[in-house]
């Protein structure tokens, strides 16, 4: 139902608003950040190599070996895992998101009141301040001087006024100002529908890691199926034997499926959210905590980070003539016409207040690009408030600077009060009344964060508003290394060399919105990857920039919409652990994906050596399930929980192939001396077929010890056990795996002397092979 448009200062009644909800004239809910359940369980479920082993299963059920069907319990349990780790995942962080949305204000029966967001009705009056993002559609009805930013909806970054009568668009945010705005479009019916989470998406970079492994995918999808059919062809042409062409092409097929990989990264990087969740840290995009291993740069602003963000009036400065109270009235009456709700306006309402007969006629809010706010009033005043050099610049008198400079070089943060003819721009012919002294507090963990990355060759890049000589002592305080190098930004040229003064610099003072984004365009020019951290509106295009962002909670809306991570906490600290989290996921899957992928390797290479030889290939896959339950899926598991918190340097392909394809090739040399002594001794083919899978399990135990590396009780204990149940494996229960009796002494003196010789091999293999070929190849990762 639509009503006329209601009262700016009443909006609509309980009454109206029920009406509406009844009708179905409310917003719709925000999309949530996970997957559904139902398309979890799809998502693990349907995949390709499932398809693949499922198709297997057919076929192998159908020459009656059941036993070798033992695989797809292995693929079934996979998938069940990956699926429960998600789903937990998911409750979690779904629980955190609803503590971390930010609720909206809305005017109902002459009050205001905080609401979720699918609450707003039509025709609603939207209360919307500096920091806000517009969820909804709307007309501006009450409250001049408001101004938004639509980059998220035009790319233009400039701040566009919206005088009474305009129109504010979902999707943009606030910058300047606050007003009554009138709803007019809800749900699918806005401009930018969703836009609020999607603006995430428009920035973010794939994961480098699933990206590589899905490359790897990718080549096998267009290997597996022709060289499975090539093998079993040939096998039906030279034998004839339907369930020993089955058999051994589906373990050829099988071991080229590097399966669990992706389930394993996909998993770890779930149980790293909840890691996080745990933690008071909401990861909206799961790929980002990848970035953040990969992080060397990380941007902050001070306020909030290096300092607490409860700012309180340290001191007023009155000029001569004038009286501290009446400074302190000017700045309260322009935060009153205002109605500012940020620290600095509730520091300075803390501290005096404007008396009721003073009424605003007329309003300049803040913005970042201007750096003061100012009011005209009924009486005939205008005040002005703002940093001293933007509003009165080269009228400060040589004492007013020496007295601004020692209160920036205390720490505190300087504002200027004082009256103009008028808020016509530019200002002129301005009387200053005096200056105000705001004063933050350094955190108390804020030394040990940023001595912690210091150790972690992770680089600190302060980015503020405010004085750079007032942010260099704030971080000379916090202990950040650097710190005495310190910029002003507004003396820097729009066509200034910007990489470099990012890497000169550490910290940078009076910075603009467009210039953060440049200096973080500059540090990745420099190919650093950078983090960047806020909790303002201006921040938004640093945020959008950096390859991985964060915001603070208490931070503003349009902050937290297009941020990866949100500290619920608002503490930096915080961070140390997010940092860990990130290298400890990479750092693992990168070295257990070396187990992973030397089964593939060899597979694909015997399978095409085997069709070219009058050779049965000599695995089935009974044979091979419980060595790579054994070898890779149970250890790769283990691993992936391991603290390891090195800094990621990337060249996953380099890394996995140094070390898996050694392995892979002593595979396939042992598998051709075995399968030519089959020949020459007549072995049958469960004697082949069992001490190829034998050689298979003692080089995969070698790879292992080298991923393992450092060692610690645990890790021995388990490279231990699994040697064994190798033996327990081929020596006491292998009948039910297919496995030929190997307590026979001819067949001892085979396997004896090559088991003995494979760290040997290996070794030799890893050194040649590995670390001087293909260590020295350029891999595209």
């Amino acid at each position: 139902m639509r009503v006329a448009q209601p009262d700016p200062t009443t909006g609509l009644s309980q009454a109206d608003v029920a009406a509406k909800i009844a009708a179905g004239e409310h917003n719709e809910p925000l999309k949530p950040l996970t997957r559904s359940i139902g398309q979890i369980i799809a998502g693990n479920t349907f995949t390709l190599f499932n398809a693949v082993n499922l198709a297997l299963g057919a076929l192998i059920f159908t020459t009656g070996s059941y036993r070798n069907l033992l695989f797809l319990g292995v693929a079934i349990v996979n998938t069940a895992i990956g699926t429960f780790q998600e789903i937990r995942a998911k409750r979690q962080i779904d629980h955190l998101s609803i503590l971390a949305a930010t609720p909206v204000t809305v005017r109902r029966a002459g009050s205001d009141q905080q609401i979720p967001q699918e609450g707003i009705v039509r025709d609603d009056i939207l209360q919307l301040r500096r920091g806000d993002q517009v969820p909804v559609d709307g007309e501006v009805v009450a409250g001049p001087g408001l101004e938004a930013d639509e980059s998220p909806l035009t790319g233009e970054a400039n701040a566009i006024a919206k005088p009474i009568g305009s129109t504010v668009l979902s999707g943009s945010f606030i910058v300047a100002g606050s007003a009554s705005v009138h709803v007019t479009k809800i749900g699918s019916e806005t401009f930018a529908a969703g836009l609020a989470l999607e603006a995430k998406a428009e920035k973010a970079a794939p994961s480098q890691l699933l990206n590589t492994i899905n490359r790897i995918i990718q080549v096998l999808t267009w290997v597996l199926i022709p060289l499975g059919l090539a093998l079993f062809t040939v096998s039906m042409v030279r034998r004839g034997n339907y369930n020993r062409a089955i058999l051994t092409t589906s373990a050829a097929v099988i071991g080229m499926i590097p399966e669990g990989l992706v389930l394993l990264t996909n998993v770890a990087l779930a149980v790293s959210a909840r890691h996080l969740a745990a933690k008071k840290v909401l990861v909206r995009a799961l790929p980002a905590i990848e970035a953040l291993a990969r992080v060397d740069v990380i941007c902050l602003d001070k306020t909030g980070t290096i300092t607490s963000g409860e700012l309180r009036v340290a001191a007023v400065q009155p000029e001569p003539g004038h009286t501290e109270a009446a400074v302190t009235q000017a700045a309260a009456a322009v935060v009153a016409a205002l109605n500012d709700d940020n620290e600095t306006a509730r520091a300075i309402k803390a501290h005096g207040s404007t008396p009721p007969s003073l009424v605003a006629t007329a309003t300049m809010p803040f913005s970042s690009a201007r750096k003061w706010s100012g009011a005209s009033f009924g009486n005939g005043q205008t005040y002005i408030m703002g940093a001293p050099e933007f509003t009165f610049g080269a009228q400060l008198t040589a004492a007013q600077q020496q007295t601004i400079a020692q209160a920036t070089g205390a720490g505190y943060r300087v504002l200027a009060v004082g009256t103009a003819p008028s808020l016509a721009l530019p200002l002129h012919d301005l009387t200053m009344l005096g200056l105000i002294l705001i004063a933050d507090t350094v955190r108390p963990t804020a030394k040990a964060t940023f001595a912690f990355f210091g150790t972690q060759d992770v680089a600190l890049k302060v980015i503020s508003g405010d004085n750079p000589i007032t942010v260099a002592n704030v971080a000379k305080q916090a202990g950040l290394p650097g710190a005495e190098r310190a910029i002003d930004m507004t003396t820097v040229a729009p066509d200034a060399d910007f990489a470099a003064l990012a890497e000169r610099y550490t910290v940078f003072g009076r910075v603009t919105p467009a210039q953060k984004k440049q200096l973080i365009s500059g540090l990745q020019a420099r190919d650093h990857t950078v983090a960047m951290t806020g909790d303002g509106v201006n921040d938004v295009l640093a945020l959008r920039q950096s390859d991985c962002s964060i915001a603070m909670a208490t931070g503003s809306e349009a902050a937290k919409s297009i941020s990866d991570f949100v500290l619920l906490d608002s503490n930096f600290a915080a961070m140390t652990g997010v940092l860990n989290e990130g290298r400890r996921v990479i750092n693992n899957i990168e070295r257990v994906a070396s187990l992973f992928l030397v089964k593939t390797i060899f597979s694909v290479v015997l399978t095409a050596i085997f069709v070219f030889l009058p050779f049965d290939y000599p695995i089935v896959p009974i044979n091979l399930t419980p060595v790579s339950a054994l070898m890779v899926a149970v250890p790769g598991f283990l691993l992936t929980l391991e603290p390891n918190f090195q800094r990621v340097t990337g060249r996953f392909l380099q890394k996995v192939m140094t070390i898996a394809a050694p392995a892979a090739v002593a595979i396939i040399g042992y598998t051709m001396v075995l399968t030519a002594f089959e020949a020459v001794f007549h072995w049958s083919f469960a004697v082949t077929s069992t001490m190829v899978v034998l050689l298979i399990a003692v080089i995969e135990w070698h790879v292992l010890f080298i991923v393992a590396r450092p060692f610690n009780r645990y890790k021995l204990a388990m490279l231990v056990a699994l040697l064994g149940a190798v033996f327990y494996l081929f020596f006491l229960v292998g009948r039910p795996f297919s496995l030929a009796n190997l307590w026979r002494w001819p067949l001892l003196l085979v396997y004896g002397p090559l088991v003995a010789s494979t760290p040997v091999v290996y070794a030799f293999l890893q050194e040649f092979l590995g670390k001087r070929i293909l260590a020295r190849i350029r891999w595209r990762t």
